[in-house]
């Protein structure tokens, strides 16, 4: 198949419209951190125990998984930008209605309810990114994802240790009467309604509008946003990617090895691996972690905004290097360093000593030198996730499908990494119960195994358009040239 050959100029509009459509990135790292600094509030507002509690943190994460099944399909239906506005609206619900919860019931249904949003987000800005960018920057225009997703992180933590020192604790009354950690839930509002008046201006994806005959619309947009000197030749190659295509389906993902194709299950084991690793429950459990190892509440939400800070710096020097270093260096390196720094912790928390508190639970309690070495570990690994698998495996995932399928298996490997999510998010208070050296062991083990997943199985693809990826076949035998 034909390629372009002129060189595809980069403008601010191309850069506007991808800001634009990765701050579903920020509300999918908003409503997914929220809840750290409330977790402990809640847990005594309605007595739960380290099991319920787990799974009230994680609940959001099976309408996370529901919502990046679906997202495929309804963007495929309907469009790229009417899933946005749909995912904006789930986020605006779910806030008000977790900030009024009367149990924990109702709770977990709204924030079941915010994660079908996440998960829409989590497919759709991606997809999208990857279809309106030039092949020369889209590995930094896509890690505007994630860039988006830890700067949510941080303005989640931040707000919460606002609202909790304003308040004396997340558990005092404030504004209105009602408790500290119900606002930390509500001040996701505000960027929710952002994101949907913003998505409402959005260009569709060129490549949607080719699907569906939209011809005229989409050169417009290749040319306006994309850059494109040769729209005409650029439609031609992307019809030719689709002509195949009746109706895209989830049938389309259909292989030989245990029923989908090779390049889908390399999608589902990155998303898998990214979150074995444990990243989540840096960010879900940190305050009550370093609680845990002698930070008293203010102190503890202090430390974790300073670890998104930090997760936020790694990941623009992500997006500086994933187009010129590219993705496989990166994700090897970042293994590495994950696994040395989980490995650390796994020793530090060896050392603890459990005291038991009047409700029956038990507290890890670490002396010095560990206590720091458990810091600086912490730390250290959010540098590794957050400068190789956080950025580039949603990188990966937006580009490395070829267009017939980029939607619904991208669907699939994100509903895949939201289980994968959910699983790790709802043991690890009963796991850390046990044994928090056998949790971090199990992170650092996972961090280990992925460095040779990356070295045998992931494709280079630095620089290729996404036209060139068709067929399964070349993109391995890319990888093995």
């Amino acid at each position: 198949m034909a390629t372009s050959s002129a060189a595809p100029r980069l403008n601010g509009r191309v850069i506007g419209i991808c800001v634009a459509a990765a701050l579903g990135g920020f509300l999918f790292g908003f409503d997914t951190s929220v809840i750290n600094g409330a977790v402990d509030a809640l847990a005594g507002e309605f007595d739960l125990d380290p099991g319920l509690q787990g799974f009230a943190v994680s609940s959001a994460l099976l309408g996370c998984a529901a919502g990046a099944w679906f997202a495929g399909p309804v963007s495929n239906r309907f469009g790229r930008v009417p899933t946005m506005v749909i995912a904006a609206a789930l986020f605006f619900v779910s806030a008000i209605g977790s900030g009024l919860a009367f149990g924990v019931v109702d709770l977990i249904v709204w924030r079941v309810i915010g994660g079908l949003g996440v998960g829409a987000a989590s497919v759709i800005a991606p997809a999208y990114i990857a279809e309106v960018s030039p092949a020369r920057v889209r590995g930094r225009l896509g890690s505007l994802q994630q860039l988006a997703i830890v700067t949510g992180i941080f303005a989640a933590l931040l707000s919460d240790a606002m609202l909790a020192n304003a308040a004396g604790g997340a558990a005092e009354p404030f504004w209105l009467g009602r408790e500290a950690w119900r606002w930390m839930f509500m001040a996701e509002a505000v960027p929710a309604l952002v994101y949907g008046l913003l998505a409402f201006r959005l260009p569709e994806s060129p490549r949607f509008l080719v699907a569906r005959n939209r011809i005229d619309k989409a050169s417009q947009v290749l040319h306006d946003f994309t850059g494109e000197v040769d729209v005409n030749l650029k439609i031609e190659e992307i019809r030719g990617t689709l002509e195949s295509e009746k109706k895209e389906s989830l049938r389309d993902l259909v292989g030989p090895r245990l029923g989908l194709k090779p390049i889908v299950w390399l999608g589902i084991l990155l998303s898998v691996f990214q979150q074995f690793v444990g990243i989540n429950v840096i960010f879900y459990y940190s305050t009550t972690l370093w609680r845990s190892v002698g930070f008293e509440e203010s102190d503890a939400l202090t430390v974790s905004v300073i670890t998104s800070v930090t997760n936020i710096a790694v990941t623009i020097v992500a997006i500086l290097l994933v187009d010129k270093v590219g993705r496989r260096p990166i994700l090897l390196t970042g293994s590495v360093l994950m696994a040395v720094s989980l490995a650390s912790m796994a020793l530090a928390f060896s050392f603890a000593t459990l005291t038991e508190g009047a409700d029956g639970s038990q507290t890890a309690e670490l002396p010095e030198p560990w206590s720091m070495v458990a810091l600086v570990g912490a730390n250290l690994f959010v540098v590794g996730f957050g400068a190789s698998w956080g950025p580039l495996v949603w990188v990966l995932l937006g580009e490395m499908f070829p267009n017939r399928i980029r939607a619904g298996a991208l669907a699939v490997a994100a509903a895949a990494q939201w289980l994968a999510n959910f699983t790790v998010s709802t043991t690890f208070p009963a796991l850390s119960e046990t044994s928090l050296t056998l949790a971090y062991g199990i992170y650092a083990a996972m961090a280990a195994i992925s460095f040779f997943f990356v070295l045998r199985k992931i494709p280079e693809t630095k620089g290729m358009e996404l036209e060139a990826m068709q067929e399964d076949a070349k993109v391995e035998r890319r990888q093995r040239s």
